[in-house]
């Protein structure tokens, strides 16, 4: 009986094991990725012995010169309800140097996203680790953007969330997040999951996606997003991005808003604009309160010309400024900057 029950138990391991591995076989694991450079003139001639740019944003910062930007490598793989992304870029064009003018001597690896994830019923999925954030609509990686410079915006806000979240499926229409996560930008926070974040999902119309988020926490501060984007016709698509982020305890905070519009002038082809106007907020010592700042508005002109996995993309950028924060052709303080950048983006 014994020798009866063992076998038995041995019989069941085996087709667990066989069905396991039948189950990886179906879902094996995935590499996806990209790798891209860029060239960029400044029509300033500005460059600093520290590599930041005359245009304050984050990435593609080096002048006159032919540079590179990352190697991006995706990890992933769903078995069943289960799944994971391990994401780690190589290069100046990741979020270890993604704050504010970059750092292009930043050259270690960093972790863009290392998270698993549950499904715990059809409508209701569990994530914990370190995601690459919900809140704005311009992200690291260069395939996942029209442009290659990025926005204020996106300089400022922030790039990953460290967590756990819960995203509800209500309808194919309507759905909702909720998470506490870490200070922005953070793997190991000492001051623990201190943030609340919340994202509400919406799609009005076919083509038209809705994302209302906010993050809030002591002392990362509280930002309000709106991201939407509307597929007009085939070949349009229009797109916003509206955020205001109050931090008293970090000098302010900033408001602003992007349009961004595609139009596909043939099926390899397409041509981009980018307006935003982003403005600062600075806190105020004798008051206590927080006032406004200074206005930048910028202007981005960017063609995607595609052959296959390979994107090029030439790129014009004006910059204008309620202040003096760039610099002219002879790096005097200027009110407005301008540049042409050429970049290739390869998507695997």
């Amino acid at each position: 009986m014994k020798i009866k029950t063992k076998l038995m138990l041995l019989s069941l391991v085996l087709m667990n094991t066989v069905l396991y591995a039948q189950e990886e076989e179906k879902n094996p694991l995935k590499i996806s990725g990209s790798v891209d450079t860029y060239y960029k003139y400044d029509f300033s001639g500005f460059e600093s012995e520290d590599g930041t740019s005359n245009i304050g944003t984050s990435f593609a910062d080096q002048q006159n010169s032919l540079s590179i930007g990352m190697i991006d490598l995706v990890l992933s793989q769903e078995i069943g309800r289960a799944s994971f992304v391990g994401e780690v870029a190589f290069g100046p064009r990741n979020a270890g140097s993604a704050g504010p003018s970059g750092n292009s001597g930043v050259m270690e690896p960093h972790i863009q996203n290392l998270y698993v994830s549950y499904q715990i019923t059809p409508e209701l999925t569990a994530t914990a680790g370190y995601m690459g954030t919900f809140v704005g609509y311009e992200v690291i990686s260069p395939t996942g953007n029209f442009n290659y410079s990025t926005s204020y915006m996106f300089t400022n806000g922030p790039f990953q969330n460290a967590g756990i979240k819960l995203d509800y499926s209500f309808s194919e229409r309507v759905s909702l997040m909720v998470g506490l996560f870490n200070d922005w930008n953070i793997y190991n926070d000492n001051n623990g999951m201190s943030d609340f974040g919340a994202q509400l999902y919406v799609v009005p119309v076919e083509g038209w996606d809705v994302y209302l988020n906010m993050i809030t926490g002591f002392p990362s501060g509280t930002e309000f997003d709106l991201t939407t984007g509307y597929q007009i016709t085939d070949d349009f698509y229009l797109g916003l991005n509206a955020a205001d982020y109050s931090a008293p305890n970090d000098g302010g905070g900033f408001s602003g808003a992007a349009l961004y519009a595609q139009y596909a002038l043939t099926s390899n082809f397409a041509l981009g604009f980018r307006g935003e106007s982003f403005s600062t907020k600075d806190f105020d010592d004798e008051t206590g309160s927080v006032v406004e700042g200074t206005t930048v508005n910028a202007f981005t002109i960017s063609g995607n010309l595609t052959a296959g996995p390979l994107t090029f993309i030439p790129e014009l950028r004006i910059d204008s400024g309620e202040e003096s924060f760039f610099f002219d052709n002879d790096l005097m303080p200027s009110k407005s900057a301008s540049q042409l950048l050429f970049a290739v983006v390869y998507a695997f």
